[in-house]
């Protein structure tokens, strides 16, 4: 008797717990938590609901979307080409393949990379090629000039650059105030002569090393 009374009551209390469950689950805090902006292979976003299963370690690694602009696998190609002659040694006049001079070192990795121009020394670059506008002077790829025109190398970012040392070889070197007050300016390599290779190089993604980095000063630039 005492279980036939209890049960319609342990039956309602169990309906009410059932309906404060769904309606928990079905709350705007409830489905932020589990819902969130995913990507589709082609790049275009969509909702996806977070699994209640604890993620591999590989689908927690950051999403890159790649992109296969011209411009994009230009620079891909242009790092890859720097970074096989870092370490190179400096050689008045030489373009490769084991040694360069400044303007020899900037001909040769545009050139491996796809993009021809007349080799010459630092100022026929500056005269023919046209300047950089302010945002493209820290943009990887741009021509940066030294010590009136007698040097030239590659801009790595805001924080350095790539050249052809005397003294040091192919290296990577940060603006620091030794070169700061040595720059004459910029230039920007036309991309009206790309020719990208039909079967493209390994490259990387990753920040570019910056072997060879050095803090020393280049006293004795010559005109290359």
């Amino acid at each position: 008797m005492l279980f036939q009374k209890l049960f319609p009551c342990a039956l309602a209390a169990c309906a009410i717990l059932c309906f404060s469950a769904a309606a928990s689950a079905q709350s705007p805090e409830s489905n932020l938590r589990q819902t969130g902006v995913g990507f589709k292979s082609d790049g275009s976003e969509t909702l996806e609901t977070e699994s209640l299963m604890p993620t591999s370690i590989e689908e927690r690694r950051p999403r890159v979307l790649g992109t296969s602009s011209a411009t994009s696998r230009f620079d891909q190609l242009l790092l890859a080409a720097i970074e096989t002659r870092l370490g190179s040694h400096y050689h008045y006049g030489s373009t490769g393949p084991d040694t360069f001079d400044c303007s020899g070192f900037v001909w040769s990795t545009f050139q491996q990379a796809g993009l021809s121009f007349t080799r010459g020394p630092a100022r026929s670059y500056w005269a023919t090629m046209p300047p950089a506008t302010k945002e493209e002077q820290t943009r990887f790829g741009t021509l940066v000039f030294f010590s009136g025109l007698a040097h030239v190398g590659i801009v790595a970012d805001e924080k350095g650059f790539y050249h052809a040392s005397r003294h040091h070889g192919v290296i990577y070197s940060p603006f620091n105030d030794y070169w700061l007050s040595r720059i004459d300016g910029f230039r920007r390599v036309p991309m009206t002569e790309l020719k990208l290779p039909a079967q493209p190089e390994k490259t990387t993604t990753s920040q570019a090393p910056q072997r060879g980095t050095t803090n020393q000063t280049d006293s004795s630039i010559g005109t290359h």
